[in-house]
């Protein structure tokens, strides 16, 4: 059973949102999600995936950006709670990059995080 939730746990700013949106029609998936998760990995413990799905899994619950939909895993939603998804362009690497209140220790590389 997937979950539609109301409140999401994190926030993704216009520029991820337009960003995201433009992936995807590049990608030719309109009717894809984009699904977040912290997977176990990197120096620090954490990493972040990212990857476009056509459907949410079982227990998902699915966040709605506007016409964008967010797909997090229940085993996510704790450590990405307050979290904001933004997107910077800029001369010395622009990207997808994640403020996450959580993350109490981050690897000097920036991919990687710890939450305890």
């Amino acid at each position: 059973m997937t979950i539609a939730a109301d409140s999401p746990v994190l926030t993704l700013t216009p520029a991820a949102t337009a960003h995201v949106r433009r992936a995807l029609a590049n990608e030719g998936l309109h009717d894809h999600g984009l699904r977040i998760s912290i997977v176990t990995g990197g120096c620090s413990g954490n990493e972040y995936a990212l990857d476009f799905a056509p459907a949410p899994r079982e227990g998902d619950v699915v966040y709605q950006f506007d016409d964008l939909k967010v797909f997090v895993d229940a085993a996510s939603r704790d450590k990405l709670a307050g979290t904001v998804l933004d997107y910077v362009d800029s001369l010395s690497g622009g990207g997808l990059r994640f403020r996450n209140p959580n993350a109490t220790h981050q690897c000097g590389c920036g991919t990687s995080f710890a939450t305890e």
